[in-house]
């Protein structure tokens, strides 16, 4: 065969790869693919509500497009995890009219995300886990880096 027919072979197999490789890479890049929905673990330490309330809206449509979610509050994060929170942290803000803490509950009753504060917060606060309000738990260092380090794990921060 001469060079010019390999080198056709060869380009004609190169685009056979690519085209296979396409849809599971487009899938991939969704967030699903043949393994199943990538994880997401938002962590949020900002004092700023609309740092948080943003951490909560962009947390909220990576679940919607597949994604399974965790959220880790720490330090003046860990703020809207409160019963008593700050008044930042459960003002409604435009233009959706929703508070951090009022969209991290819709996340956690419309996807189950599991929502911690981090493992130093309440210990740091002289406070026990009846301050937080239902639903949010605290994040044991082990498993958590475990979430963290995961395969296919995507880590957002605020």
């Amino acid at each position: 065969m001469s060079k010019v027919g390999q080198i056709g072979r060869l380009a004609a197999v190169l685009c056979a790869m690519v085209a296979l490789a396409g849809p599971a890479a487009a899938q991939d890049g969704q967030g699903q693919g043949a393994r199943g929905p990538a994880s997401l673990v938002t962590v949020v330490t900002s004092a700023e509500p609309q740092t948080q309330l943003m951490a909560m809206v962009l947390t909220m449509q990576a679940l919607k497009q597949g994604a399974e979610g965790r959220i880790l509050l720490c330090g003046p994060g860990g703020d809207i995890a409160l019963k008593a929170a700050p008044e930042g942290a459960t003002a409604p803000q435009a233009p959706m009219g929703m508070s951090p803490q009022g969209l991290m509950r819709k996340i956690q009753a419309e996807t189950g995300a599991a929502v911690e504060v981090c493992a130093l917060y309440l210990p740091n606060r002289q406070a026990d886990p009846s301050v937080l309000i239902d639903g949010v738990g605290v994040a044991k260092p082990g498993p958590m880096a475990a979430a963290l380090m995961a395969p296919r794990t995507r880590v957002l921060s605020f």
